[in-house]
C-alpha cells in the first residue's frame, strides 16, 4: 500500500469501514460523537482521503466510499512498525506483545491455532 495515513484520517476511514458507504455529513456526526470534531475538521480530513486516493466521492450528497480495505492499512502498518520498531523482525514484536500482556488461555490456544495454521 503507497497510501500513508495520519491517525486523524484513520478515524474518518473507520467509520466507513464499519458502516459502509455514507455521507460527509453522517461521517462529521459520527465523529462529533465520538472524538468531538466539528463539521469543518470532519470535512477537511475527508478532503484529504480523497486527495490520498483513500476514498471516493459521488453525488449526491457528498457520498463516500472507501478504496483501500481495512487490512490492507492494517498489513500496512504493522510492517511499518516492525521495520521501525523492530529491526524487521515479527517474531520480536511477537515476543514483546506475549511478554506485556497477561493471556486468557483462551487467548493462548487461538495463537497456538494461527501458528499452527501457518505451517
Amino acid at each position: 500500500m503507497d497510501i500513508k495515513l495520519f491517525d486523524s484520517e484513520l478515524k474518518v476511514m473507520d467509520v466507513l469501514w464499519k458502516e459502509g458507504d455514507g455521507t460527509a455529513k453522517h461521517i462529521s456526526e459520527v465523529l462529533k460523537q465520538e472524538v468531538g470534531w466539528n463539521v469543518n475538521t470532519t470535512y477537511t480530513l475527508i478532503k484529504r482521503c480523497i486527495k490520498k486516493g483513500a476514498i471516493e466521492r459521488s453525488e449526491p450528497n457528498f457520498m463516500c466510499h472507501a478504496l483501500i480495505p481495512k487490512e490492507e492499512v492494517q498489513e500496512a502498518e504493522t510492517n511499518e512498525l516492525i521495520n521501525k520498531i523492530y529491526d524487521g523482525s515479527a517474531d520480536k514484536l511477537f515476543a514483546a506483545l506475549l511478554n506485556k500482556k497477561k493471556l486468557s488461555t483462551n487467548q493462548i490456544e487461538k495463537l497456538k491455532k494461527i501458528i499452527k495454521d501457518l505451517d
